[in-house]
């Protein structure tokens, strides 16, 4: 390894939050750096923070100007968190894209909605098979997680082996998809492991995490017991949880209907890579709605409350021929991710009015996390035993907890949130540099920058209402007629007077202009400042608002 060459890391996206998964390494001289990109995610917008955005992705500008260095884009499982923005990323960054089967064949299918080649994703069999990218051999552990064929990549380079681990859990029967192997994880350190990058996520969890065959008991136990139709939500992504739920329901003798685009998506991959040989035949909605409600069991998808998604439609109403009753039970088997809260509330506040009995997680007894628990992570330190640790995939807060568990051992911990830039070559990993991080929002078939400013724009008008006035001006500069405006998102009838706000601020931007010198009535910039100060302090003294303002100013020529 010559002096120069190093091996860095950073994290554009997954580090100092939760989603948009986007991490580089890069080894070579600085300038001359060979880079291979894990996981291409995104995040989901709410109303509050983003309104009337699709997806939120990581800003890849940084590694969009190294394409050309870009080696290779290594998908780690298929939650649309590492795979959800591959196809859209994709025209920039132009490399090999490689994946498990099962998580490649939901790649491919976001390479063909975005319209790009889906034979750029390349299937790779597990460990010890490797892809030679660059200065780098990366093999896929596998590791077990909430969606089949979770992998852990082991990424080799002239400067040592690094662990990343994805998202993982220690479950020895996952159900479906590999189980945890600590054997298998202790093996590839067993030279000495450079770093370990660990997911955070559940550092604060302080008892071992628990398997998914733990649920299949008392899932079924809960549908034999229930009088009506059950209906139960989880992450569509969860085919072992589908599966445990479909079995259940079998056993309880329920027939089977699936109903939501996510889920038939992920059961179709599964089984079409082998995945899935057992799961239950499933019914139309149409034909399970002619059976007697007790002999029904539904999977929709919607868990964290998303408004178009099967399971608001069934609260509001109805999926088809399919409705909910009262006597009837919904089952959440899942957890509410913070920031949901709200909108799964609205949903079994609706099947509440309807009489459907809601019933919960029950504290894990219909639910287990798809996340390693603190023991779990104490446990991988121990395997491992890294030079040195680098949490990820959580908030600042899961970062530093989870370096904290580091303290005391021979383990050096690095907390590198997105940006942060850390050498891993020598003795000591140390910051060599910040870089510039953000968001990319896709918005319809566009998509921009957080600095271009169109969120932070629709939220002001969310907040403050908008006016749009518009005047008109002979060659001369002289006033035609009075100024005209429209408002939007204010509250216009003032003490009973229908539109008095309109006209109060005509009146208002109407007298301001004409009195002012013919010299600032030919300047359109001090007529917009003129006409928005004039209506602004109109609004604010009618309605206690001042709106966002536009000013279309219009000039007649002779």
């Amino acid at each position: 390894m010559s002096k120069t060459d190093s091996l860095v890391y950073v994290a554009l996206g997954g580090a100092g939050e939760i989603g948009m998964n986007m991490y580089l390494y890069g080894y070579g001289r600085e300038g001359k750096r060979r880079w291979i990109m894990v996981d291409a995610g995104v995040a989901f917008p709410d109303m509050d923070s983003s309104p009337g955005v699709d997806l939120i992705t990581a800003d890849p500008e940084f590694i969009v100007q190294r394409a050309h260095a870009l080696d290779a884009i290594f998908i780690t499982h298929a939650h649309e968190d590492h795979v959800g923005a591959i196809g859209r990323l994709w025209p920039e960054l132009k490399a090999p894209v490689y994946a498990r089967e099962f998580t490649g064949e939901i790649a491919r299918g976001k390479m063909e909605e975005a319209g790009q080649n889906p034979d750029e994703v390349r299937i790779v069999a597990p460990w010890p098979e490797v892809v030679e990218a660059g200065p780098f051999k990366v093999g896929f552990l596998p590791i077990s997680h909430s969606v089949p064929e979770t992998s852990a990549l082991v990424i080799d380079s002239p400067a040592g082996r690094v662990l990343h681990t994805g998202d993982w859990k220690a479950d020895r029967d996952p159900q479906v998809g590999e189980p945890y192997d600590p054997d298998a994880i202790a093996e590839v350190a067993k030279d000495g492991l450079l770093a370990l990058v660990c997911d955070s996520t559940n550092v604060f969890s302080k008892h071992p995490g628990r398997s998914e065959s733990e649920l299949v008991e008392p899932i079924t136990e809960l549908l034999r017991n229930q009088p009506g139709m059950v209906v139960a939500t989880t992450f569509a992504s969860n085919v072992a949880r589908l599966r445990t739920l479909a079995l259940a329901g079998q056993a309880a003798g329920r027939s089977i209907v699936v109903i939501g685009r996510a889920m038939h998506k992920m059961l179709g991959a599964a089984k079409k890579t082998g995945l899935l040989t057992d799961f239950p035949p499933i019914l139309d909605p149409n034909e399970g709605a002619d059976l007697p409600a007790e002999n029904v069991l539904v999977l929709a998808s919607g868990s964290q409350g998303e408004r178009r998604a099967a399971s608001a439609q069934l609260a509001r109403g109805g999926y088809g021929k399919l409705e909910m009753r009262d006597g009837d039970t919904f089952l959440f088997s899942s957890k509410t991710i913070p920031g949901n809260e709200v909108a799964v509330g609205q949903i079994e506040n609706a099947l509440a009015l309807l009489g459907v009995d809601v019933v919960g997680e029950e504290g894990g007894l219909y639910h287990v996390s798809g996340h390693a628990n603190r023991p779990d992570l104490l446990e991988m330190h121990r395997l491992t035993k890294p030079q040195f640790l680098i949490p990820m995939h959580g908030e600042y807060r899961h970062l530093r907890e989870h370096a904290k568990l580091a303290q005391g051992t021979q383990i050096t911990p690095v907390i590198a949130p997105n940006g942060t830039m850390v050498d891993l070559s020598g003795n000591d990993a140390k910051v060599v540099d910040m870089i510039e991080t953000g968001r990319r929002y896709v918005d319809g078939s566009v998509s921009y920058g957080a600095m271009d400013g169109i969120v932070r724009d629709r939220l002001r008008m969310a907040m403050r209402g908008l006016l749009v006035i518009n005047v008109v001006f002979d060659d001369q500069a002289n006033l035609l007629g009075d100024a005209w405006v429209e408002a939007k998102g204010l509250f216009t009838d003032v003490d009973g007077e229908e539109a008095a706000l309109q006209g109060e601020l005509e009146a208002a931007i109407t007298k301001e202009l004409a009195g002012a010198r013919r010299k600032v009535r030919a300047d359109d910039d001090l007529v917009e400042r003129l006409a928005s100060q004039a209506a602004s302090n109109r609004a604010n003294r009618m309605i206690g608002k001042k709106p966002e303002i536009i000013v279309m100013i219009n000039r007649l020529e002779d």
